[in-house]
């Protein structure tokens, strides 16, 4: 089957809030797909300076010492890549993006959160990466996440059911076509004769 669509994790992750009724209604989606630009927020920042603290030694004194010990103590050992990308065809779907590094048999993925709820991340899209990274020996897919005052670690294997995952992507291109006149980011659909990885374009997702 020919890939028709790309999707990467936070734009399904993103569907899937306005699918289970969270605060964000058909045109702020709509917003997202097209990747109207948005302010970064203070928290989002936060997220991304503690991600550099804790890969690259940035700025470390931003953050709690036992915090950035306890997370890194967290890390497989020994770092094998950073920024990882990944890339799965599920049907007519290219579903791709970046995990944040990986070691000999586990990807890791760094959150942060300003309150962390027990399986936050049981249904999240990345989980999906675990299947794109199958062919490097990756088996567990981890999140490592804190609140800046604890941590916390949610682990998924390849047996993790990803059911509602599958479901949620044949809903949102459901939704993609239904609304194609609205869709201005051309990315997303793939033209006939494409080369739907290199088009993809490799970018954070």
């Amino acid at each position: 089957m020919s890939v028709q669509y790309r999707f990467y994790p936070s734009l399904l992750n993103t569907f899937s809030r306005y699918l289970n009724g969270g605060n964000l209604d058909a045109q702020q989606l709509i917003d997202s797909i097209n990747r109207v630009p948005t302010p970064t927020t203070a928290a989002q920042e936060r997220g991304t300076s503690f991600e550099e603290a804790i890969v690259k030694g940035t700025n470390e004194d931003r953050f709690n010492p036992d915090i950035i010990n306890r997370v890194r103590k967290l890390l497989p050992r020994p770092i094998v890549d950073t920024q990882v990308y990944c890339q799965w065809e599920i049907d007519d779907v290219l579903f791709y993006g970046y995990v944040d590094l990986i070691g000999s048999y586990k990807a890791v993925d760094l959150k942060t959160t300003g309150s962390y709820q027990k399986d936050r991340y049981l249904f999240n899209h990345q989980n999906l990466y675990l299947h794109a990274l199958k062919r490097k020996g990756i088996k567990l897919m981890e999140y490592v996440i804190t609140d800046f005052t604890d941590v916390y670690v949610e682990s998924y294997t390849l047996t993790h059911p990803i059911d509602k995952q599958l479901e949620e992507i044949r809903q949102f291109k459901a939704f993609l076509e239904e609304h194609k006149p609205l869709i201005t980011d051309k990315k997303i659909f793939v033209a006939p004769g494409e080369d739907a990885a290199t088009a993809s374009g490799r970018r954070k997702a």
